[in-house]
């Protein structure tokens, strides 16, 4: 049988190669487009079973191909992939018929649980097993595993906090898969990927006529959560006024979709994370303090990958055996050198940050063994050359740091905040805040 072909479309290079990837790895062929009238084209030329696109393009706008698609090809589903907290450019695509969204930066699991959705992909053709294990026998993660096996008898509120890349989602599925609802819906939901304005409708559902475009009924996320666990990722990001709705939910056990006059029950244990401090958001008012406790009844801090070295020959066995079975082909071998590299390497972007590397090398590199040149490590140290403190107090400290980091960010990235972002492993909304508070929009 054929495998489904999905046509991508969209100017950026990176966000092209980083799609294709995800897709071919999935057992799916695809062909790329970087503006419309390339697209245009390929529609012509080729079958297609399912096409995402960009909104913006160097010729004309995603929404045009959205069009186009509905009039000749209206089999064909079509997501559409918006800018962050676009939620008119989301909403104009169902309008003109797309069946779903992304928003930037692209989650790579948002992106298969999209696919799967649109062809009905089996998820256990995503080759990642490493989705439900953790590797590693380091004493943190020997720790975090016992910890794991605690929580999952417990139906008490669980905040994993860690770096972004650390594991949080996976020690969440293993906490609900460990435990007596391992056979219910595991619903994760990355809040800092939701706009602003889609929210209430997204967690809580809606009835068929509650605003412009709610064709028919739908159910949020707690409603598909029900009898479950419902793991809120990035929990920092969602904006205080869902904040209090998100308080009530949980304090009440009760939902009400929009457009509906009554609540219902709902039987859903919540897991959340965040790479950010919690409590420090607390303090800058950021966070609701009632909501902080209701979430943070146990913390499980996930180890950085830096804090655990040991685990990283582990680590890269495993990814690289992944990576093998999902192209077929035998994965090169690590070089000596290499593992040295990666063992000096501190990984601010932790085991995603490694995954990242090794796909890279393997897919670049030209020989039977991969070297060091072929790690693309530019700093040997894995992080920013050492500062001094001074006299100037901590946060005064941590704040010219923390600033440094994001100028370098964007300056990388030619001012792309987007890219930024996916740079520094933080979300988008959260770089926009640290922006503002340290003024760096100001220089």
């Amino acid at each position: 049988m054929t495998a489904p072909a999905v046509l991508i479309v969209d100017d950026e290079p990176d966000l092209l190669d980083l799609v294709e990837i995800t897709l071919v790895r999935m057992g799916l062929n695809v062909d790329r487009a970087c503006d419309v009238a390339q697209a245009m084209a390929r529609l012509a030329e080729h079958h297609y079973d399912l096409c995402l696109t960009d909104m913006r393009l160097p010729d004309g706008n995603g929404l045009d191909i959205v069009h186009r698609i509905g009039q000749d090809w209206p089999a064909l589903p079509v997501a559409v992939i918006t800018a962050f907290g676009s939620a008119e450019n989301a909403v104009a695509a169902l309008k003109a018929g797309a069946f779903d969204y992304l928003s930037k930066p692209v989650s790579l699991e948002q992106l298969r649980a999209l696919v799967r959705t649109a062809l009905k992909v089996p998820a256990g053709n995503a080759a990642h097993p490493e989705a439900l294990q953790l590797v590693g026998s380091s004493p943190g993660m020997a720790q975090i595993r016992n910890l794991i096996a605690k929580l999952a008898q417990s139906q008490a509120p669980v905040f994993i906090s860690g770096a972004s890349g650390t594991g949080k989602e996976v020690a969440a599925r293993l906490i609900h898969q460990q435990g007596r609802r391992s056979d219910r819906p595991f619903v994760a939901v990355n809040c800092g990927a939701i706009p602003e304005n889609l929210m209430e409708s997204e967690f809580f559902g809606y009835r068929k006529g509650a605003f412009t475009g709610a064709a028919s009924d739908r159910e949020g996320f707690f409603q598909a959560a029900h009898t479950g666990t419902l793991f809120l990722d990035e929990v920092a990001d969602l904006p205080v006024a869902m904040q209090v709705k998100l308080l009530r939910a949980i304090q009440e056990r009760k939902v009400r979709r929009l457009g509906e006059n009554v609540e219902e029950p709902l039987d859903v244990r919540i897991i959340s994370a965040s790479h950010q401090d919690l409590a420090e958001a607390v303090e800058q008012g950021r966070f609701r303090q009632d909501l902080y406790y209701r979430l943070n009844v146990i913390e499980m801090r996930m180890p950085p990958l830096g804090e655990r070295p040991e685990d990283i020959p582990e680590l890269v066995a495993h990814i690289s055996q992944r990576l093998s079975a999902g192209s077929g082909t035998p994965s090169p071998g690590i070089g000596t050198g290499a593992m040295a590299a990666l063992m000096r390497y501190s990984f601010p972007g932790n085991v995603r940050e490694l995954e990242n590397i090794l796909e890279r090398a393997f897919a670049l590199g030209d020989g039977a063994e991969i070297s060091e040149e072929d790690l693309g490590l530019h700093l040997t140290n894995g992080s920013c050359p050492p500062l001094e403190r001074g006299e100037e107090g901590l946060q005064d400290y941590l704040d010219r740091i923390e600033a440094e980091a994001i100028q370098q960010a964007l300056e990388a990235t030619r001012g792309n905040k987007t890219a930024a972002a996916r740079r520094l492993g933080v979300t988008f909304r959260s770089l926009r805040y640290r922006i503002d508070r340290l003024g760096l929009d100001k220089n």
